[in-house]
């Protein structure tokens, strides 16, 4: 009893209870592990779909992961550095976002901050020893989109109205133009290029064009298309998230990229003190769950049921990997 006296009277209570609590597994709320922090640096608003998926698979990380979650959009690339580097001195273990136009800026700063890891949109590989990439690789359900358009085309003119001639642009819109091959040999497709990652007022001006021409079912790749389409009363495709909304009567479907594959993946690694540069792009395939073919909504019951059954088998086959969409990042050309 003495010997106890002794310990108590040289070290405290306070640390006593320390000493128990760490015997029998129990630690007070203060002592817990901290929350991991994230932050996303984004180029472009963030109402635009591209990084909207990113923002809202970090949102339920938020929620379901109990990370710490920042953001700042609209980032030009002469503030894209000192950002990222903001958010890296005040102790954020993961920075992420789109780095396209600003690939260099945001490569130079990971490699100052080696103990923070980093995974951004990119269109390079991975850099050891901490930046890791993704993609939007949502090709497949593009595919099954320019099913859906190649028969439901009445005039067999169908359009694309894309961001620029970029391998990840090339190879959605080379894919959906595959897809309608596919059920309909006369179909026909045009492609517009409107320069800018978001610029709705030209996207909705290039739709407007194409429709002008004869177009009437067109691929939303970027936003400001759906508007067009509305107007005019053609059918559309929308791109990266589920956007029937803007157009209950005019939006048929559309690729969805859900990021909570690849978001959760990163999260994972850093917490579990595993995190490597890598490429994290196969988490956006189909058969991760990262991306799928929006619900029909409203056209649950216009579509015709052989379209629909024609869609259901492919996009089985590409589940169990019978089917492969190929990857085409050539620039596509119109008809």
């Amino acid at each position: 009893m003495k010997r106890f006296k002794g310990v108590v009277n040289g070290f405290g209570m306070s640390a006593l209870f320390l000493v128990v609590a760490m015997v029998v597994g129990f630690m007070p709320a203060a002592a817990a592990a901290e929350p991991l922090k994230v932050a996303a640096v984004f180029e472009t608003p963030i109402e635009e779909p591209w990084v909207n998926q990113i923002h809202v698979a970090l949102v339920k990380a938020k929620k379901e992961l109990g990370i710490v979650y920042d953001y700042s959009e609209s980032v030009k690339s002469a503030d894209f550095a000192r950002v990222m580097r903001e958010y890296a001195e005040k102790g954020y273990q993961l920075i992420t976002g789109d780095a396209f136009g600003a690939e260099r800026i945001a490569r130079r700063v990971a490699r100052d901050y080696p103990d923070v890891a980093f995974v951004f949109g990119s269109g390079i590989g991975p850099a050891e020893p901490n930046f890791g990439v993704f993609d939007n690789w949502i090709h497949e359900p593009a595919y099954l989109s320019g099913m859906i358009a190649g028969k439901m085309t009445k005039s067999n003119i169908i359009g694309v109205v894309a961001a620029m001639p970029i391998p990840e642009v090339n190879r959605l819109s080379n894919a959906f133009y595959a897809g309608a091959k596919e059920v309909n040999k006369d179909v026909k497709c045009k492609f517009s290029f409107i320069g800018s990652f978001f610029d709705p007022p030209k996207a909705k001006e290039a739709a407007l064009a194409q429709i002008e021409a004869g177009v009437d079912v067109i691929y939303a790749e970027r936003f400001g298309v759906v508007e067009a389409a509305v107007e005019k009363g053609v059918l559309a495709i929308s791109n990266m998230s589920d956007q029937s909304s803007l157009g209950p009567d005019t939006v048929i479907t559309g690729p969805v990229w859900d990021m909570w594959p690849t978001i959760k993946q990163a999260i994972n690694l850093v917490q579990a003190g595993v995190y490597t540069a890598q490429d994290f792009g196969g988490f956006s395939y189909m058969s991760k769950g990262g991306s799928y073919l929006a619900p029909y909504h409203k056209f649950e019951t216009k579509l015709p049921a052989e379209v629909k059954e024609l869609v259901e088998k492919r996009k089985k086959e590409i589940l169990d990997g019978t089917f492969r969409v190929d990857i085409d990042e050539s620039i596509p050309k119109s008809d």
